[in-house]
């Protein structure tokens, strides 16, 4: 299609769907057809989460923060590529990978504590330190967890792909 055409003229051969988009973004070439890249939506954010990424495409940037659902981005959204109306906010959910410190044996529960929804929760281990465990039907992929995490153990991803 024209997105997939544009990208190899450009030499961008990546596709911009590996970027995290913003909630209520329409799904696929659908958002890359009516996304105009104006970035009113990242303006709009009020904790500065949206920057611009692959191809100009508004994307999600949890180092610099979390998402409250505040629904600024799509208001702000003339083209119709983020539309409240139609979608739910999004599908994303947190990974905690290898690098955990608590996994590594070291204390740590800095996650647990960000998580307002309690998706992340520590179990006691006999003879070691609480282990993360994440509830994925919880987690609301609001990205809380991601920034504080000092060893950079926490992903976010379509929880169709955590699934997996």
């Amino acid at each position: 299609m024209f997105n997939a055409r544009r990208r190899f003229l450009t030499g961008s051969l990546r596709s911009v769907r590996n970027d995290l988009r913003p909630p209520w973004a329409l799904v696929g070439d659908a958002f890359e057809d009516r996304c105009n890249r104006c970035n009113d939506c990242s303006v709009a954010c009020p904790n500065g989460i949206l920057v611009v990424g692959s191809g100009g495409f508004p994307k999600i940037d949890f180092s610099r923060g979390e998402c409250s659902f505040c629904g600024d981005c799509a208001e702000a959204c003339e083209a119709g590529a983020l539309r409240m109306d139609s979608i739910s906010a999004w599908q994303l959910g947190a990974t905690i990978g290898a690098p955990c410190l608590a996994a590594l044996g070291v204390e740590c529960r800095v996650c647990g504590d960000a998580c307002s929804v309690a998706a992340i929760r520590f179990r006691p281990r006999p003879g070691s330190v609480a282990q993360p465990h994440l509830d994925a039907e919880r987690c609301n992929g609001c990205g809380a967890c991601y920034a504080p995490c000092p060893v950079n153990a926490i992903g976010m991803a379509l929880k169709a792909e955590v699934a997996r």
